[in-house]
């Protein structure tokens, strides 16, 4: 029954959070990590599967773990629900509890009547300790991580489908270049633009630019196109308005945005797409975004699968470069503009 961290944080979040819903409920979590987005979800559906609104007035319990010890939370986990068949005692801020060795005889032998939800922020349970391995062994352990950049626009396609709506590559792009990978903010702008546009279920750059107030000019995701189609003055226009708002456009989004649209078109070209094909049908045998297609097939007019390959390995040998002494004393836009330059020429 235990789960721990893997690679593919949303899929175990979206396995865990189908058996809370079913009825299948732990004798105790312990939801920590990088993304807090996760936990709080987790343990909202948890309570709400485990009691009813009329049960919590003497059967929920919160408490932080600046103010109590483990022993004092384990007091409350110990106890019995009143009138009721469950009683949940819920731990914010468990990164603050300075002992935590108590937890392991309660992991072993966690009171059957008690949800006991731990959560930590920001923060994990250390592994190479006995408390962890006992949370591992006795209940549910979920570990998030952060989203990487090249993740971002995927990740709220994916959020916005599941709401039955859709959202262009511009678009995601777009909100991925002004939320960056945290993902309370890009829940939040999602369903402020999912409530702006709930007539036509479809939410375009366009939407953004009148709702969010993003330019649809300058922005990673036409920089990205304007390098697919080898349209070098537009792209570096859109480098020099980035070296101007360095803070706005920070290089590691934008090698992240520039990678997740390299890899679309590698997938594109690896399932058949060249110039004159089906490039909607194409697109989805490769688990490409629709939207994507025709941009995808007319980028296959400037680049093969080894040029797409070879434009890949420069990103990846830029962006390390970038993070190292490797890069002397060029700034982030010297870097970029030194990349593109060799990707488009």
């Amino acid at each position: 029954m235990a789960k721990d961290n893997s690679k593919n944080t949303s899929k175990q979040f979206s396995e865990l959070l189908a058996e809370v819903r079913s009825g299948k409920i732990a004798p105790f979590y312990v939801l920590m990590g990088e993304e807090p987005y996760y936990s709080d979800i987790l343990s909202e559906e948890i309570v709400k599967a485990s009691i009813t609104e009329d049960e919590k007035g003497f059967n929920y319990h919160v408490l932080y773990g600046s103010d109590v010890t483990d022993a004092q939370i384990l007091e409350y986990a110990r106890r019995y629900p009143m009138m009721a068949a469950r009683q949940v005692v819920m731990v914010r801020e468990a990164q603050m509890i300075k002992k935590q060795d108590n937890f392991e005889h309660y992991f072993n032998s966690p009171q059957p009547s008690t949800v006991l939800i731990i959560v930590f922020t920001n923060k994990s349970m250390d592994k190479r300790t006995a408390v962890y391995k006992a949370a591992k062994s006795g209940g549910v352990v979920f570990e998030s991580q952060t989203l990487k950049e090249e993740q971002v626009a995927g990740w709220i396609e994916s959020y916005v489908r599941e709401k039955s709506f859709t959202i262009t590559p511009e678009a995601s792009a777009l909100m991925a270049d002004y939320c960056g990978t945290e993902l309370r903010k890009l829940v939040m702008e999602c369903n402020k633009l999912i409530s702006a546009v709930n007539e036509t279920k479809s939410i375009t750059a366009e939407d953004i630019e009148k709702n969010i107030g993003i330019s649809r000019e300058f922005n990673t995701f036409q920089l990205g196109n304007a390098i697919l189609t080898k349209n070098s003055a537009k792209a570096f226009r859109i480098i020099a308005h980035f070296g101007t708002n360095p803070k706005q456009f920070p290089l590691v989004v934008t090698m992240g945005s520039l990678f997740y649209q390299f890899s679309g078109l590698l997938k594109f070209l690896a399932a058949g797409g060249r110039p004159g094909a089906n490039s909607f049908s194409i697109a989805s045998k490769a688990g490409i975004n629709p939207y994507s297609a025709k941009e995808f097939e007319e980028a296959s007019r400037y680049y093969s699968l080894r040029k797409t390959m070879e434009a890949i390995a420069l990103l990846r040998r830029y962006d390390s470069m970038s993070k190292s002494s490797d890069r002397g004393e060029a700034s982030d836009n010297d870097l970029l503009r030194e990349m593109v330059s060799k990707i488009i020429f």
